[in-house]
């Protein structure tokens, strides 16, 4: 939690400018949102709606989510010919090294664009920062109608137990994540510290969200009951390539890659629908899984030296953007290093695309409070 963030500003390797996989996440679960909304205000009359926008980070995507749910609201407003919702209430969440102020320093246009095209003052809409960890209580009781989150899910609260760069013993040498390498011990306590994490985000939110709330959750899984396949886990395993390519040339100490382990964990549905049902506060009105390209769906020839290399370089931008906080603290490593570092994993990327269109799996699922 004191480590992970997105890289902030708007410069050549940010979050802001590498997030294009992100907002394709957001893209395709837009209809299981809006249909999520929509049933929630068949039932409801709200005069002040609580929204909550959970991993918010800071990129284009972090406004677009909120001004998305507000549209599916003023449509409904119009066509029904009352004012369902008549405020806003927007909470933005990320931990607490998120780089708010970029967001912030946008929402004048925001309201701007608020008043020009749903026609609402900036009085009837506010937003708020609610920086610290969704896994565990961030909201009152009752207080919120509507929770969204994306991309953020399969990010643990921690280095699962056991696998700690401290402890003696290197389960997972080599490696990054869970690998078709790794004993059985890793993959256990991977899942472990995901059903502790996952278990404690659904009560936490159990308590803020209203009988009838709902939530639509969207994050990296994948397809099948084996965490080892490629759309799983093969990103880790190209990038634990680069580096060892750096630590036996020296620059990244070898021990430093045994003693990684990456806080990241890709479900499958049956595992979430094991920690819902136990839970018991919640029940499941969709669950889909979608096919993302690692580039965002790009149009590329990845058969073409240009285009591998093209590929190559902007998943390698995209990863970056997301993973190098928690590179340099555990590796200390100095800036033209990162740089060859994710040089070598762009053109170890696109080399992999070429033979082998990989795609990661994203899990989009929406939830009802049960009354």
């Amino acid at each position: 939690m004191q480590v992970l963030h997105m890289n902030k500003g708007n410069g050549d390797t940010s979050y802001a400018k590498n997030s294009t996989v992100q907002s394709k996440i957001i893209s395709v679960g837009k209809p299981i949102m809006k249909e999520a909304v929509l049933e929630m205000l068949c039932n409801n009359v709200i005069e002040s709606m609580g929204i909550a926008d959970l991993g918010c980070s800071s990129g284009p995507s972090s406004l677009s989510v909120i001004s998305e749910i507000m549209d599916t609201v003023e449509a409904a407003n119009r066509l029904l010919g009352r004012r369902m919702v008549s405020e806003y209430r927007v909470f933005l969440n990320d931990l607490y090294s998120n780089d708010f102020n970029n967001i912030f320093m946008s929402l004048p246009a925001f309201y701007d664009r608020l008043k020009e095209e749903k026609g609402l003052e900036c009085e009837s809409c506010f937003i708020l920062g609610a920086p610290g960890s969704f896994y565990g209580r961030l909201f009152p009781t009752n207080s919120l109608h509507f929770v969204h989150s994306s991309s953020s899910l399969h990010w643990l609260s921690q280095v699962p137990a056991g696998l700690e760069s401290n402890d003696l013993k290197r389960l997972n040498k080599g490696k990054l994540y869970i690998s078709k390498s790794s004993p059985q011990s890793v993959v256990d306590a991977y899942l472990l510290q995901f059903r502790n994490d996952f278990s404690l985000f659904i009560k936490s939110r159990s308590r803020e969200l209203v009988a009838g709330g709902r939530m639509v959750l969207s994050f990296m899984g994948r397809s099948s009951t084996d965490p080892t396949t490629e759309n799983s886990c093969y990103q880790w395993e190209l990038l634990a390539q680069a580096i060892m390519s750096l630590a036996r040339e020296g620059r990244i100490e070898e021990e430093k890659l045994d003693s990684f382990n990456a806080p990241y964990y890709a479900p499958c549905t049956e595992e979430i629908k094991d920690e819902i049902q136990k839970e018991g506060s919640f029940t499941i009105g969709r669950l889909e899984a979608f096919e993302i390209d690692w580039d965002g769906g790009a149009v590329t020839d990845i058969h073409t030296p240009h285009g591998k290399l093209s590929v190559g370089r902007r998943v390698a931008k995209a990863i970056r953007a997301v993973v190098e906080s928690m590179l340099e603290s555990h590796f200390g490593i100095e800036p033209d290093v990162m740089d060859d570092l994710f040089i070598r994993y762009g053109d170890i990327v696109g080399t992999h695309l070429s033979k082998s269109r990989t795609k990661y799996i994203n899990l989009v699922m929406a939830l009802t409070k049960k009354w």
